[in-house]
């Protein structure tokens, strides 16, 4: 079966963006360089952990490693609408980090999904699966995790009670059992 590895090391662009109204968002990762512009689908959770994890493992590798973590806002923030045309090449089903000490990079593999014979697969398993690979700079990593963090705050605000998010239009909320103070 044949694959395609989207490779951008390191991209001019990477970033998480949404296209929709709040409760209907499609959420999105882009990559752009050398010319080519890459798009793949996700699920909100998925975003919010991937900032959550790239923030972990760039707080180990500097107690590691001493790698120098740049203090985030740096100015460098990305504010700009997803690029045009908004191609969806797959749906991200794993995502996958490491730190590459030699190049003093994140590595964010986002990996689609694929039919497996396994619950748990390992990486022969995903071999056949199409993938975006980006290898981002501690700096542009704290750019990738703020917008990250904005886009997903962005979206609707949760029930205080069940944390499901809260329509416009009333919520029915489980952990009230329809009562309301």
């Amino acid at each position: 079966m044949s694959h395609q590895v989207y490779a951008f090391e390191p991209p001019e662009r990477f970033v998480a963006g949404t296209v929709g109204s709040p409760g209907e968002r499609t959420f999105f990762l882009q990559a752009r360089g050398g010319g080519r512009l890459v798009s793949v689908v996700l699920e909100k959770v998925q975003v919010a952990v991937l900032a959550e994890k790239l923030e972990e493992l760039l707080a180990e590798a500097h107690r590691r490693f001493g790698v120098p973590v740049p203090e985030a806002g740096g100015g460098g923030d990305d504010n700009e609408p997803l690029e045009l045309p908004l191609e969806e090449e797959f749906r991200v089903g794993t995502l996958g980090l490491a730190w590459d000490g030699e190049s003093q990079t994140v590595v964010i593999e986002a990996i689609a999904v694929g039919e497996l014979d396994t619950d748990d697969p390992d990486e022969e398993d995903l071999a056949d699966l199409d993938r975006l690979r980006v290898r981002l700079t501690p700096q542009a990593t704290l750019s990738f995790i703020a917008r990250a963090k904005r886009v997903v705050a962005a979206g609707r605000p949760p029930c205080p009670f069940c944390g499901q998010p809260l329509d416009p239009g009333g919520h029915l909320c489980p952990r009230h059992n329809g009562y309301r103070r």
